[in-house]
Formats: C-alpha cells, sequence, structure tokens
C-alpha cells in the first residue's frame, strides 16, 4: 500500500525510534522535576539520567485524571490566589511565576485547568490529518468547539501547521454552519462524526450541495465502521485519531484502516487498571502516556481509556507501534455493600498470589443484596479440569481471605484455567440489577 508520509521519523527502524525516545527521556524528567513542582514532589529521590528503559519507567507512579483534578481543586480551596494548574504546568502568566509563558488557558471537564504552551502544533495534530488526506492549501471547517475546551484550538493549529486555511464553525448553529460549507466550499471537515452526519442528512434533505466536502478527520467519540460506510456512500473518507486535552495527539488512522499508529512524540504504554505495571503486548489494559512536551510535562499520565497493542506494522509502511483503539473505560470502581472497591485493590490480591495471573471481580444480585466473586485465572502451570475449574480449596480459601482483608468484604472465589477469562481489560463486572 503506496503512502505519503508527514516526515521521515514514520518510517525510521522500530529501534531507532525506541532508542531516540528513551534518549529523550532522561532529559524530559530532568525538565520536569526543575520546572514542575508538582512533578518535582512526585517524581523526589529520582535520578532521571536512570530512567532510560522502559522498565525503569515503569517505576515512576502513574497519575490519573481524577487524581490530577482533586490536586486543582484542593489548590484552588487552600489557596485561591495561587497555581491552578497545582503545580503541574511550566507554562502560564507572570503572576504564577512560572518560566514558559502560555498562549492559552482551557478548561476542561472537571474542571480542570490547562494550559497551551507558545510553539506552533503544541498537541502534534498535523501528522493525524495529513494521514487524513488534509493538505496546504485546503480550507477546513472547524466544527470542534473553541469554547472553553481546547478541541478546535488544537485542531486549527495542526491545520494551520500544514499550511490550510480554516472556518472556524464552533459548534451548534448547524443551519449557519452548513450555509458556510455550501458558500465557502471547503475541502475537508474537522469535527465529531455525529454532527458531520448530521449535516450531510440536512444538506441531503434541503437538496443542497456539498461536492468539494471529501475528507475529514474526526474524533471525540466512537466512529463505528458503519458510519465510516455511510460518509463513503456519500462520497467523503473521515478517519479517526484519539487525542486528549492533557496529552495531544497519541494515536491516528491511517488509509489501512487497521488500528491507530501511535505519534512520533509518545511513549505509550498499556498498564492493567489500576495499576502501573504494564501488560504484555495484546492484552487489552489502560493507556499511559508520557509525552515531550516543555509547558506542560506529563509523567505517566493514565488516560482512563482502555486499549491493546496490535502485533506487526501497519500495511502503509509505517512502522510505529499501532494500538486497537478506543475500548473502554478503565476506572472500573464500583460501590458494594456501601463500600467503593477499585480495580487497584483486585491488583493487591494478585500481587499476594503469584499462581493467578489474572482475575475479574464480578458483582451481582439486587439492591441491598449483592454478591461478589472473584474469577481467579491460575498461570499456565496449573491443570485444569475438562470444564475449566481447577480443585484448589486451600488457594481459594487463600484468596477469599485476601479479598475480605483488602476490601473488607467477603467473596466467592472461583478458579479457573489460563485462557479462561476475555481479554477485554475489564477488572471489576457489574452485573447487578436495579430494577
Amino acid at each position: 500500500m503506496k503512502a505519503e508520509y508527514f516526515d521521515a521519523l514514520e518510517t525510521r527502524d522500530p529501534a531507532e525510534r525506541e532508542a531516540a525516545l528513551l534518549a529523550a527521556l532522561p532529559g524530559q524528567l530532568a525538565h520536569a522535576q526543575a520546572h514542575s513542582p508538582a512533578q518535582a514532589r512526585r517524581l523526589a529521590g529520582i535520578d532521571p539520567q536512570a530512567i532510560t528503559s522502559r522498565a525503569a519507567l515503569a517505576t515512576l507512579p502513574v497519575l490519573r485524571k481524577h487524581e490530577l483534578l482533586a490536586l486543582q481543586q484542593a489548590q484552588r480551596a487552600e489557596q485561591p490566589d495561587g497555581d491552578p494548574f497545582a503545580g503541574f504546568a511550566a507554562a502560564g502568566w507572570n503572576g504564577l511565576r512560572l518560566p514558559r509563558p502560555a498562549k492559552r488557558v482551557f478548561q476542561s471537564p472537571g474542571p480542570i485547568y490547562e494550559p497551551q504552551g507558545q510553539g506552533s502544533d503544541s498537541w502534534r495534530l498535523a501528522r493525524a490529518l495529513h494521514a487524513a488526506g488534509f493538505r496546504a492549501g485546503d480550507l477546513v471547517h472547524n466544527s470542534f468547539s473553541y469554547h472553553l475546551t481546547p478541541a478546535g484550538a488544537m485542531m486549527e493549529e495542526g491545520a494551520l501547521a500544514l499550511g490550510c486555511a480554516v472556518f472556524p464553525g464552533g459548534v451548534g448553529n448547524t443551519d449557519l454552519q452548513l450555509q458556510a460549507m455550501v458558500e465557502l466550499r471547503p475541502h475537508g471537515y474537522c469535527g465529531t462524526p455525529s454532527f458531520l452526519k448530521i449535516a450531510l442528512e440536512k444538506a441531503a434533505e434541503q437538496r443542497l450541495l456539498l461536492a468539494s466536502l471529501r475528507k475529514g478527520l474526526v474524533s471525540g467519540e466512537a466512529f463505528p465502521p458503519s458510519l465510516r460506510d455511510w460518509l463513503r456512500e456519500r462520497g467523503m473518507e473521515a478517519y479517526q485519531c484519539y487525542a486528549t486535552a492533557d496529552l495531544g495527539l497519541i494515536a491516528y488512522e491511517t488509509e489501512a484502516r487497521e488500528g491507530l499508529v501511535l505519534d512520533e512524540q509518545v511513549i505509550v504504554e498499556i498498564v492493567r487498571p489500576g495499576t502501573g505495571d504494564p501488560v504484555a503486548d495484546g492484552e487489552v489494559g489502560e493507556v499511559v502516556v508520557t509525552t515531550f512536551d516543555p509547558d506542560y510535562p506529563l509523567v505517566r499520565f493514565g488516560t482512563g481509556d482502555l486499549s491493546a497493542v496490535m502485533p506487526g506494522h501497519c500495511p502503509t509502511g509505517r512502522t510505529q507501534t499501532r494500538i486497537r483503539g478506543w475500548m473502554g473505560r478503565a476506572d472500573q470502581t464500583t460501590k458494594v455493600r456501601g463500600m467503593f472497591v477499585h480495580p487497584s485493590q483486585v491488583a493487591e490480591v494478585l500481587k499476594r498470589h503469584p499462581d493467578v495471573q489474572r482475575a475479574r471481580l464480578v458483582v451481582e444480585g439486587e439492591m441491598a443484596n449483592d454478591r461478589m466473586t472473584l474469577h481467579a485465572e491460575l498461570s499456565a502451570g496449573h491443570a485444569a479440569s475438562a470444564i475449566g475449574v481447577v480443585d484448589q480449596p486451600l488457594l481459594g480459601d487463600q484468596l477469599a481471605a485476601s479479598v475480605r482483608h483488602i476490601t473488607k468484604l467477603r467473596a466467592e472465589v472461583r478458579l479457573v484455567a489460563a485462557g479462561s477469562l476475555p481479554n477485554d481489560g475489564v477488572v471489576i463486572e457489574d452485573k447487578r440489577s436495579y430494577r
């Protein structure tokens, strides 16, 4: 499959790419320690020059979004005139005494406040737009929000870096946006796939011609194959990308339509939900990302999204690792008999019992009559019966005791053979009925 690449980085030898990322990592960690007070606290006692491998990186703490929100909220409550970024940013405005000036400040749901640095295309969206077919001279209709959140600016800066012109449509005002599409004849669309579908359906109802609109980059929600094919039937090829306000571009789709290719300027790990422990390639887990953004140096930032590494390389010739795309949420915390049970607690049970390689805690019953069952998958060295249940009552009793000690709740234990549990990243499955 012939492809036109954004730059030579996309076809590097994978070993060369890995070496370059890991060589740059100590400098980014040292920068974070020096210019981000919060990261200095989180990385206290760590020698950045010793973090030169993925195994070493995996020893650092994971920062999850709910933690960042709690820290910002606490900062605002305790010091209303203090740093609204809770010490995680290296860019701000003069009153914050931060070393780098911010271009913009955004508010994400929570609210979480985050800076944009002075650099061009600081979220690195140009690479995803290029893979979707956007080129210099195109007019891009951008229907992502320009209000409060950074989505509109993220796409706009990527498009400008490519040499495109941008119409800032924003959200809502469907009739006015449709009028602009008809009269300006943009070459491509950026926004959510659902709004694109609404616009095309409304254009068809009103017999409006959108012949120029032939390519799109969508994000922000699911983009199922059925919608992709629906758009193709109407003459439009749309691709998806995976990006967040905190991290910028994480991965993007190519014309091969086989998973999402990771961006060239991130280190992505897939970890067991509730922990910072990397899982084997192909196993579903939480996406954890380290970027090299000097203005917002996030180290091992847990997205809360589930995905898995795919084998092999993209048929387009891009040699970066691929992931399967969004596969659900990693935060499966649930309340059982008035007590919160967290995925990290299930992980703690596993650490106490090395004979168990994976586990799923299933919560069943009706309100006020909850039942927990720990389905524990034994390592491949254990023999299983024909029905997949292993007869090891002593281990079962030990696991039940660990669950009770860690969660303060009782649970039945069911031991199952290696490979029995689904590879879907689910650690806590809530099957209760509330009707």
